[in-house]
């Protein structure tokens, strides 16, 4: 693995002299392939474009992560911002890299999940886009023009997370072949539809098998607390190392999605027929709402209270997007009935 691990030095290095003035570029394209960044940005345009898409997305984005940070935990993998200096390979001719605020994450990282949930995410939307163009036009040669966007947007997010020096070549491409076969698997089954029990199930059942898996892996002697410290260590700005980027962030976040996907369908099944205009309108309110969900500021101490309230965080955006707004909206809109 070191050979591995000081040819994508290496690269990184290359890519951050050559692209230097992409900089800004590349940190949008590391944000777009934010896990979160799926249910905050992508899910409301998804849902309020095609409903059985925009549930997909939640579904697909908090399974693929979830399944992410089990592979972390079992593959661990470090992060090329605390390798360069831990490993001590470097002290006679350091890499010219630099560290930036998106870089010090606190997992391990192998496989990447920018790369792994955006592979899985946008492998729903471009495949519905795709069924779309062909059954409209009845090109093949149209219907590939939203795989092309796919393979340029994985580039990019791909690129970006090597450039950041958040993860090393061989784990942002094993995280894009990974997310590209749970895309196509988990859009074969999307819950629309099923009761509040189900999603109730799934989410405490990702929530407790992490746990559990968690506590086997402490009891044979692995400390996943590793990567935290590592992080603590090397990262150049301490104020960089956000507890949102952690672990069981992603957990909490994946877990209370789910169950607000159900609560939503629970309050409204079938939603509201909204035409063009109002669902405009809602996905204008939507993201309005969603900013300030994103950036309301959560007190991390003690943990628990910070992990518990963004559970409860996360199951508040399925319902903001498909219950609240649109209820809202549609009471604005909706014409009077005539007696």
């Amino acid at each position: 693995m070191e050979i591995i691990y000081r040819q994508g030095v290496w690269m990184a290095e290359a890519l951050q002299l050559r692209t230097r003035s992409y900089e800004d570029f590349w940190l949008v394209a590391s944000h777009m392939g934010d896990p979160k960044a799926a249910v905050l940005l992508v899910f409301p345009v998804a849902f309020y474009l095609h409903r059985r898409t925009g549930i997909a997305v939640i579904w697909v984005a908090a399974l693929s992560e979830w399944l992410n940070l089990v592979l972390k935990w079992i593959l661990f993998g470090e992060r090329p911002y605390w390798w360069i200096r831990q490993s001590g390979l470097f002290s006679e001719n350091p890499p010219e890299v630099q560290q930036f605020q998106s870089t010090c994450e606190t997992g391990p990282g192998s496989p990447s999940g920018h790369a792994m949930v955006t592979g899985a995410v946008w492998w729903v939307i471009v495949s519905s886009l795709a069924a779309f163009f062909h059954a409209r036009t009845g090109s093949k040669l149209f219907a590939a023009v939203p795989y092309l966007f796919y393979a340029v947007l994985l580039g990019c997010v791909g690129l970006s997370r090597i450039f950041i020096l958040a993860h090393f070549p061989h784990q942002v491409i094993a995280g894009l072949l990974t997310g590209m076969i749970l895309g196509v698997c988990l859009n074969r089954s999307v819950p629309e539809g099923r009761p509040l029990l189900f999603f109730l199930g799934c989410s405490m059942a990702l929530l407790f098998g992490a746990l559990l898996l968690y506590s086997a892996l402490q009891r044979i002697g692995i400390d996943l607390s590793w990567s935290i410290v590592l992080a603590k260590r090397w990262c150049y700005h301490s104020e960089w190392v956000r507890m949102d980027t952690a672990p069981f962030s992603s957990l909490t976040r994946d877990a209370g999605a789910l169950l607000g996907l159900g609560l939503a369908q629970f309050w409204k099944p079938g939603g509201w027929p909204l035409p063009w205009v109002p669902r405009t309108l809602c996905l204008a309110l939507s993201s309005l709402a969603l900013h300030y969900v994103s950036s309301f500021q959560l007190p991390t101490f003690p943990p628990l209270l910070f992990y518990s309230l963004f559970f409860l965080k996360y199951t508040l955006v399925p319902q903001v997007v498909m219950v609240f707004i649109p209820g809202f909206v549609h009471l604005l809109t909706a014409k009077p009935k005539k007696d």
